[in-house]
């Protein structure tokens, strides 16, 4: 019985959409609406027209794309969507193709503009309005508006973009040919707000201590007097979850912590520890480790792995609830960038992660997952408001599957020693570098593949150990991390000489795109 009983209701906040035109900037534009204090959500650009009015939007942005409004495989919209009477702000591709819908010109620019430019502010305009006439914006385009559409005023223009940005006020329709949701737009988090408070008549209710109040009685409305298990990791994510319910249903709650065997080092003592003494919760802990190891054994390919995982948690879950009055509620710390990564109606699947695409149809406990609309900053934000402790709020995340998808092959239980023992290697030199906290995640990989070295006067056929730090801040986006040399050269050097069965170490220099953070 998949569901969601405890899904905080979105239907109290005003919500702006954004419709994603395949833009790598789609994620980075809800964000920026939410940093003004409306919910956003990211939907397909195939929606249709019917289906943007279910959701009651105050307003909708249409993202950037990648393609030409005039290519045969060009992202169009349903026309109707522009005759809703919704206020639409269009960004980039989105503006183009407002122009293109309504009958105004779009064409190639001789000179691409890429980076940088310096935009003029025409006329009077209610999305630049107090801002200065002159301003850097951030341009990613080849293609441009260059005849606006019928009612349609230019209120800004760049050496070459003559239509950069434009406004119809009689039909709130606006558009901007730059991206004022990067911050090499000076002044766009304040364009956004023009439009989102001025032309959406948005009211600025997501705040945290709001998204408290609505989740805490989204619980308390659908678990009713029933008793509810959380499936605690430890790591900000579920305890923050967990948290919210306990507030909601106090000791209805009963929290269950499964050592899965493919946890860091000594993290099964310290999550235990920090839970009974720091939240005094009902704390159950279940040793798991050969019932996921016998399960994931001869197994290679990660989403499988992840299947396999996210179903063995689940019937463990099951079997615990149970025995525990009979639960009927499954909390779980899913995020929002969990459901576009497993793949849904609003994305193509990157990923399955464990606790979505991994769930099975099967599963006989409803859900109640009151993060499902937060991104990660948002999720550290509420564990803030909450008084969780700063050494949970800011524990850097560690995937539900644990180490199953950092070893890129069979898991074994060699495999997970060396793996444990390179890891905690990276974390304690992170540390002392003092860089914890300035890193998204820092962790070690271990490929099952071997290479040659030399150790003494010996030939080795042994392990390499990947390293990957990355800069992030949601998961949506990531880049590596510049460690310093000495960091980098401590963190071999440790590995190769404490940790048996390991040669070689190499770090990951790609950014989240194209790889992801994790590699499976």
């Amino acid at each position: 019985m998949v569901g969601s009983a405890g899904h905080a209701s979105t239907g109290d906040f005003d919500k702006v959409l954004v419709l994603d035109f395949g833009a790598q900037y789609a994620q980075l534009i809800a964000r920026r609406v939410r940093e003004a204090h409306v919910f956003s959500e990211i939907v397909p650009r195939t929606i249709t027209a019917a289906e943007v009015m279910e959701h009651e939007p105050a307003g909708i942005i249409l993202s950037g794309g990648p393609a030409s409004v005039y290519a045969p495989e060009a992202y169009q919209i349903d026309p109707e969507i522009l005759d809703l009477g919704v206020p639409t702000l269009g960004i980039c591709y989105g503006h183009q193709v407002i122009a293109h819908e309504l009958g105004g010109e779009v064409a190639s620019n001789d000179v691409a503009e890429y980076g940088r430019a310096h935009l003029t502010v025409a006329a009077p305009s209610l999305l630049l309005r107090g801002l200065p006439e002159e301003q850097v914006v951030w341009m990613s385009h080849r293609d441009a508006v260059v005849t606006p559409p019928d009612g349609f005023s230019v209120v800004a223009a760049t050496p070459d973009s003559p239509v950069a940005a434009m406004e119809d006020r009689r039909r709130n329709i606006y558009g901007v040919q730059f991206h004022p949701e990067v911050a090499h737009t000076d002044r766009g988090q304040e364009i956004l707000k023009h439009f989102l408070y001025e032309a959406c008549r948005a009211r600025p209710l997501w705040t945290h201590a709001s998204i408290i109040e609505h989740s805490v009685d989204a619980v308390r409305a659908g678990v009713g007097d029933g008793t509810v298990i959380c499936g605690l990791s430890g790591g900000v994510d579920s305890s923050v979850a967990a948290a919210l319910v306990h507030k909601a249903v106090g000791d209805q709650l009963v929290c269950v912590f499964v050592d899965h065997g493919l946890l860091r080092k000594d993290e099964a003592i310290q999550v235990e520890d920090t839970f009974r003494s720091s939240f005094h919760m009902n704390l159950i802990h279940v040793n798991a480790e050969d019932r996921f190891l016998d399960a994931l054994a001869g197994v290679v390919d990660p989403e499988q792995k992840r299947k396999i995982i996210g179903e063995t948690f689940i019937r463990v879950f099951e079997e615990v609830a149970a025995e525990v009055s009979d639960a009927r509620f499954l909390v779980q710390g899913t995020l929002y960038p969990d459901v576009i990564e497993s793949g849904t109606a609003d994305a193509a699947k990157i990923k399955s992660h464990h606790n979505v695409g991994g769930l099975p149809e099967d599963m006989e406990l409803s859900l109640i997952e009151p993060l499902r609309d937060l991104f990660k900053d948002e999720v550290r934000a509420v564990g803030e408001e909450l008084g969780i402790p700063e050494e949970i709020v800011w524990r850097q995340p560690f995937p539900g599957p644990g180490l199953a998808v950092r070893i890129i092959g069979e898991v074994t239980r060699e495999r997970l020693d060396i793996l444990r023992s390179a890891d905690a290697i990276v974390l304690e030199e992170v540390r002392r570098a003092g860089l914890y906290n300035d890193l998204w995640q820092s962790f070690a990989i271990l490929p099952a593949i071997r290479s040659v070295g030399v150790q003494g006067d010996g030939r080795t056929y042994a392990y390499p150990i990947v390293i990957r730090a990355v800069t992030s801040e949601d998961a949506m986006t990531a880049d590596w991390a510049r460690l310093p040399y000495e960091v980098l050269e401590r963190i071999s050097s440790r590995i190769i000489n404490e940790v048996p069965g390991i040669n070689r170490v190499a770090y990951d220099v790609s950014s989240k795109p194209p790889a992801t953070i994790e590699w499976e």
